[in-house]
């Protein structure tokens, strides 16, 4: 965060979600420390690319334990052996229950080799070891870890948040005999629908964000390799207004590479995403090949799912509900269900004792009702248990912002549930009574130089 300039991103702030949750007292930064060991490793894919793993695995050695594994684009840092996160795995109560925490990470990024794909497409009835997808580096990474890693008791599961997600929904593609439960939270389903366009022109508010994804890497490195662009500006509208043509944009996403000695060169690289954006403004195949939630519904892997995500999510709600949609239209599927929550983007990871959106209060201690209750109960019940599917969780577990309670349903949508259409009346209430022809209307200015006459601060979402 610099100092004139707040950055707020449902993107970037599932780096600090997925790596490191602020804790309250010193003694709960230093448990991970304590009570875990770390060890890092690099697991060689079927390919011969090498990827990157940070390890966290109980000290206590009298028991087994089921793996955790989170696929990240957002690093595995801290790097190093003595460096640990102040917080490991989906929550606190799973921490100190006791598993093997791993992160990895994704072909391309930081410690990892490879070429970096913006939700690479799926490749169904792989015909060589070189035909390779997220679902094949899973399916490698998970065999490695279940034959190498001392006192794992051949289970694992899998998490993620947002772009974590999509590589724990992919997981569940021609998944590894080992891979027992998946919880896709908020993950990104198809970049036409979720995130970038929203089925739609391209968000300008996620300008900012693309070179978080398009700058090349050559190299493993545990530096951030990208910039982002500096718009010297606190409206953001007024940026884009005076920009002009969008050929004038390109300046901004001119990257540097690193070269062998993790020094930046000085010849200029364009940033493939920003590419991409630019030669597919539309739904085409291009976006089209890398949808996932459709092969969701045809794959015959026994691993049981549990999708997460917040009414107010601003990126990733598509994402929940259709990811969650074709799980349940797949009959080979042991087990799925559904949680959604009055969070916005990854809310359910974080614990802000009242839990509001905006001025709207919902309740205290949500999220950790959900981490203690739902999410702790999934993954102990099909990694240390029977693993059955008489969970003791309902189909869907989804929270009710009207009356601010906790509803639980055996199908979603609920049986009962009814389509209802309501108006805006003048008075700026709503009605379910569509108004009539002399209703008094409610007139407003809008006006297009300054359809926003003030905001809080830049955002990128």
């Amino acid at each position: 965060m610099k100092n004139s300039l707040k950055i707020i991103i449902g993107l970037f702030a599932i780096i600090s979600m997925s790596c490191n949750r602020s804790s309250d007292s010193e003694k709960k930064e230093n448990y991970a420390q304590k009570n875990y060991n770390k060890q890092e490793a690099t697991i060689t894919m079927r390919d011969g690319i090498k990827l990157f793993v940070s390890i966290y695995s109980p000290k206590d050695v009298s028991k087994t334990y089921p793996i955790l594994l989170q696929r990240t684009p957002y690093s595995c840092a801290p790097y190093g052996k003595t460096e640990f996160r102040k917080h490991i795995g989906p929550n606190e109560t799973m921490m100190k229950e006791g598993y093997i925490i791993v992160y990895e990470d994704v072909r391309g990024r930081w410690m990892s080799e490879g070429t970096y794909d913006n939700m690479r497409p799926y490749i169904p009835n792989k015909k060589d070891q070189s035909q390779i997808d997220e679902s094949s580096d899973t399916y490698d990474t998970i065999d490695w870890l279940v034959k190498n890693v001392a006192n794992n008791n051949g289970k694992v599961g899998t998490w993620g948040i947002s772009y974590p997600g999509f590589y724990t929904s992919y997981s569940t593609l021609d998944a590894h005999p080992a891979l027992k439960a998946a919880s896709p939270q908020a993950p990104i389903g198809d970049f036409f629908f979720d995130d970038f366009h929203h089925n739609g022109a391209f968000l300008l508010s996620y300008f900012r964000a693309i070179g978080l994804f398009g700058a090349p890497k050559n190299m493993p490195t545990d530096t951030a390799w990208y910039k982002l662009p500096e718009f010297n500006t606190k409206d953001q509208y007024q940026f884009f207004l005076e920009a002009g043509p969008i050929s004038n944009l390109n300046k901004y996403y001119e990257s540097k590479t690193l070269d062998n000695t993790s020094k930046l060169n000085e010849t200029s690289v364009k940033d493939f995403f920003w590419q991409e954006i630019i030669n597919h403004p539309n739904y085409d195949e291009n976006w089209q090949k890398k949808s996932l939630v459709g092969h969701l519904k045809n794959d015959s892997s026994k691993v049981a799912t549990m999708v997460v995500g917040g009414w107010y999510d601003a990126e990733d709600l598509y994402g929940t509900f259709e990811t969650y949609k074709h799980f349940e239209s797949n009959r080979s599927r042991p087990y799925n269900t559904i949680v959604v929550g009055p969070w916005s983007h990854g809310g359910w990871a974080r614990e802000p004792g009242k839990q509001s959106v905006g001025n709207v209060y919902f309740g205290d201690s949500i999220s950790t009702f959900f981490q203690k209750n739902i999410e702790t109960k999934f993954f102990h019940h099909f990694l240390k248990e029977k693993g059955d599917a008489v969970s003791g969780l309902p189909e869907a577990y989804v929270f009710d912002t009207g009356a601010k309670v906790w509803q639980q349903y055996a199908v979603w949508p609920p049986k009962n549930a009814v389509q209802q259409t309501y108006y805006l009346k003048a008075n700026q209430e709503l009605s379910p009574i569509a108004p009539t022809k002399n209703a008094k209307p409610l007139v407003f200015v809008s006006d297009l130089t300054k359809p926003v006459p003030y905001s809080e601060d830049i955002k990128v979402v």
